[in-house]
């Protein structure tokens, strides 16, 4: 039990992080739907960025989910 309360942790800190890293709507008007910015294509460390976001909240349900039946 130990265990997995670090490991929920660990990884929302990780989850945090990599969202905060992500500058899609670095703009105020972004913040507030005032971007108009249209189709917009992940690059490079901006694509790494996200993927390691999507893994990260995928581990942190699966984490929470056994936390919550053990």
């Amino acid at each position: 039990m130990l265990g997995l309360n670090i490991a929920l942790i660990i990884v929302s800190i990780g989850l945090v992080g990599s969202i905060l890293l992500q500058s899609r709507s670095a703009g105020l008007g972004g913040a507030f739907g005032g971007s108009s910015d249209g189709f917009h294509v992940r690059r490079g460390s901006e694509k790494r960025i996200f993927q390691i976001s999507v893994v990260l909240s995928i581990l942190f349900m699966l984490i929470a989910a056994a936390h919550l039946f053990i």
